[in-house]
């Protein structure tokens, strides 16, 4: 299982209020199994099941973001094996070669250890099926120990997601259902933090960078992938067709450089493939 562990429960904060979390029920193999993660601010209660905590409203997934986690929920199994598949026919480029042009921008290699001893954390918003994760761990420095944290909105995405880590080494990893628009977690929690393909049919995407610039910590690199047309790039009648089939939740699928939070430095926006852009940042300290 690659839920919450115990110990992990002193640093989620309650989506709602940010208070801080108490979870009863019970645990399993020093992971939280069953059970209720309970907040001592607003005494909301979240559920656990199956060491999957749930952290979130139903009540304000709606809209497109309702209509995506539908689809996704559909699709978990098929979804990597058909991106592999149709990146280079729909875009002349490998998958291999638009993924690795978006995880440079997360500059892992340039991690080192806390001097106070505290774990070193990534969170991926919308970890889908986990098809980042091994190039996380290719591209963290050798014998560094990083807690990955993954949320996401499908249950059937994070549990394929799960099957994966079976299937592998990935000690240290973290998955739980969460609203990107709400995270569970304090200010400043994590060293660099990213998302991959979603954010364009979110429905307040402005509100989900708020949020991704709020618990990472300062100065740390943010990363936000999703799809754009290249304007450099002369798109066949077949692509033009394909980038509107894939960008059918929106009539403007762009970079959504003008939603950053104010502040924001080192802004780079790129174009990772010619459907895909990479938007990075950071946010200063105070």
């Amino acid at each position: 299982m690659n839920g919450v562990q115990s110990r992990d429960v002193a640093m989620l904060a309650c989506p709602a209020c940010g208070g801080t979390l108490v979870f009863h029920g019970h645990s399993e193999h020093g992971r939280i199994r069953d059970g209720g993660l309970r907040c001592g601010g607003c005494g909301e209660a979240w559920r656990v099941e199956r060491g999957m905590a749930r952290l979130y409203r139903e009540d304000a997934v709606r809209g497109t973001d309702r209509l995506m986690r539908v689809i996704y929920d559909g699709l978990p199994v098929l979804h990597d094996p058909l991106t592999t598949l149709l990146t280079p026919l729909f875009q002349s480029v490998s998958e291999a070669r638009m993924r690795a042009g978006y995880m440079q921008r997360l500059a892992l290699s340039s991690l080192v250890p806390h001097a106070d001893g505290s774990p070193l954390r990534v969170l991926e918003i919308g970890v889908g099926s986990g098809a980042n994760l091994p190039l996380i761990r290719e591209g963290l420095p050798p014998g560094l120990d990083v807690e990955v944290w993954g949320v996401d909105l499908s249950e059937g995405m994070l549990k394929h997601c799960r099957r994966r880590l079976k299937s592998g080494d990935y000690a240290g990893v973290r998955l739980m259902m969460a609203d990107a628009h709400a995270l569970p977690f304090p200010e400043a929690s994590f060293d660099r933090v990213f998302h991959v393909g979603g954010i364009g049919g979110y429905r307040e995407p402005a509100q989900a960078l708020a949020e991704m610039a709020r618990v990472a910590k300062p100065g740390t690199p943010l990363v936000v992938v999703d799809e754009q047309l290249d304007p450099s790039f002369r798109p066949s009648l077949f692509q033009r067709a394909a980038f509107r089939a894939i960008t059918f939740y929106s009539w403007d699928p762009h970079c959504p450089r003008e939603l950053l939070p104010a502040g924001a430095v080192d802004v780079r926006e790129e174009q990772v493939a010619p459907f895909y852009y990479c938007l990075s940042f950071r946010m200063p300290a105070d």
